[in-house]
């Protein structure tokens, strides 16, 4: 099987790794704007580096791809793709905005060729254990869910402004999770953001800090909290609290929460500082998944309209912080 890889970043470099250690891979080919990167990626996995990422498109040069480039260059890269007839893996968000995502969906669906966009904690073992539980009612009924994203450390002041703020960049990773683990789609959002960082996040136009409350389709209440700054670590977990039970995700000897009663040693080792590490294993997964699907076992484990609904709870949550009042999804769907 042979991949191309375009975008040889950090997390591209990263996803080279595992996409060159899995034993069906015989040939990885490494593309991205700067060739001298390119190369050094594909020099440490043991693949080769092309400086023409119109080469892979080509008929016959790959049979899946995977994209890691920057968002701008995600829809071109994904149509590219599709219409090449090569299944393709491609790192959220889908395109820029939710017009472009529209008009990707709209292409995708006039080929019959998989793309699978990268929500990677849909493969992490806690996530996945509390969606089974919720379905085999070892929970009970669902009464109430709770989500925490925060960052150790901010992203760089040349980040933010294209990022597309915190909600679409950072908590799309929450309301993606939160449909797929529910079952169930949010209706309605009222988020509020705060700045209590560097001043590059106001003066971009974006939060560091936000607290929501989101309403499903069938009455359950979620909450979210995140930040940009979180001095204890790298803070990523799920609470699901059922009439029969409640289960949590990312409560481990790594969870950067200290507690406050006495003879409670919890957590007992380092606290997690970044996303990689943390979801190393769930990203391994999703490659393991991508690469199957390739080979034709299986389906794309998430679609583009799956992203699209992810981005368009972000899109509701980003305008209701702004507007200071609560925002049904609804509002910002895209007609048909």
């Amino acid at each position: 099987m042979r991949i191309g890889l375009v975008g040889a970043g950090r997390i591209g470099a990263s996803h080279a790794a595992a996409i060159a250690a899995r034993p069906e891979v015989t040939e990885l080919v490494v593309a991205d704007a700067d060739g001298a990167r390119a190369r050094a990626v594909a020099a440490g996995v043991g693949a080769h580096a092309v400086d023409n990422v119109e080469t892979l498109f080509a008929p016959g040069a790959v049979d899946g791809l995977v994209i890691t480039a920057a968002t701008a260059a995600h829809p071109g890269l994904i149509l590219a793709g599709v219409r090449a007839g090569v299944p393709v893996f491609c790192e959220k968000p889908v395109a820029p905005d939710v017009p472009e995502t529209v008009e990707v969906l709209r292409e995708v669906a006039k080929h019959d060729v998989p793309v699978h966009i990268g929500f990677m904690r849909r493969f992490d073992e806690g996530y996945r254990r509390a969606r089974r539980a919720l379905r085999d009612g070892e929970i009970g009924t669902l009464h109430r869910v709770h989500a925490v994203t925060a960052d150790a450390a901010p992203p760089p002041p040349g980040y933010v402004p294209t990022s597309g703020g915190i909600f679409r960049d950072c908590h799309v990773h929450d309301f993606d999770i939160l449909r797929w683990v529910t079952g169930r789609e949010v209706e309605e959002v009222y988020a509020y953001g705060a700045n209590r960082g560097a001043a590059y996040f106001a003066e971009a136009g974006d939060v560091d800090n936000t607290a929501a409350v989101l309403r499903m389709d069938d009455g359950t209440l979620a909450t979210l909290q995140g930040s940009r700054y979180n001095g204890g670590g790298y803070d990523v977990r799920m609470e699901l609290a059922g009439s029969a039970g409640t289960i949590a995700v990312g409560l481990d000897e790594r969870t950067p929460v200290v507690s406050a009663e006495s003879g409670v040693d919890f957590p007992r080792e380092r606290p997690w500082q970044e996303f990689w590490s943390r979801f190393t294993p769930a990203y391994e997964a999703e490659i393991d998944a991508f690469v199957r699907m390739v080979a034709g076992d299986g389906t794309s484990p998430c679609t583009v309209a799956d992203a699209l609904e992810a981005v368009l709870v972000a899109d509701a949550a980003d305008r209701s912080a702004r507007e200071g009042r609560p925002v049904r999804v609804a509002e910002v769907r895209p007609r048909p």
